[in-house]
């Protein structure tokens, strides 16, 4: 079971790959470039949200966040520019690391530590 859900991530990421892929084409909204910016950078983390070593948690974050982001961006994009875009994507070997999506998911884990930091610091009062 868990190696089914560790390649559904891994397609996943490869569908989210298509979508950066597809942000490229003048043909794509600009309201789904603004989304799939936020998708793709999260997808390419190599942070996430809940770390992957944690049992079932781990990989929820991505089982949840990524396609619910793809799917709305599905309903973006125009069909023939992900099928272009997919036909792009598997003519490439190696997946891009986004450094923008790991600088993403450390500022909201620094914004949560300090959240929970204040809300501590008040209570002790």
């Amino acid at each position: 079971m868990l190696r089914v859900v560790r390649e559904r991530a891994k397609n996943l990421k490869l569908e989210a790959l298509a979508v950066a892929e597809a942000t490229r084409d003048r043909r794509t909204p600009k309201p789904a470039k603004l989304l799939a910016f936020a998708v793709v950078a999260y997808a390419a983390s190599p942070i996430d949200l809940i770390p992957d070593f944690i049992p079932v948690l781990g990989m929820l974050d991505d089982l949840i966040l990524i396609p619910l982001g793809i799917g709305l961006l599905l309903r973006m994009i125009p069909p023939d520019v992900m099928a272009d875009a997919r036909a792009r994507v598997r003519d490439r070997e190696r997946a891009p690391s986004s450094y923008a999506g790991a600088l993403v998911v450390v500022a909201i884990w620094a914004l949560a530590i300090a959240l929970a930091w204040w809300i501590f610091a008040r209570l002790r009062r």
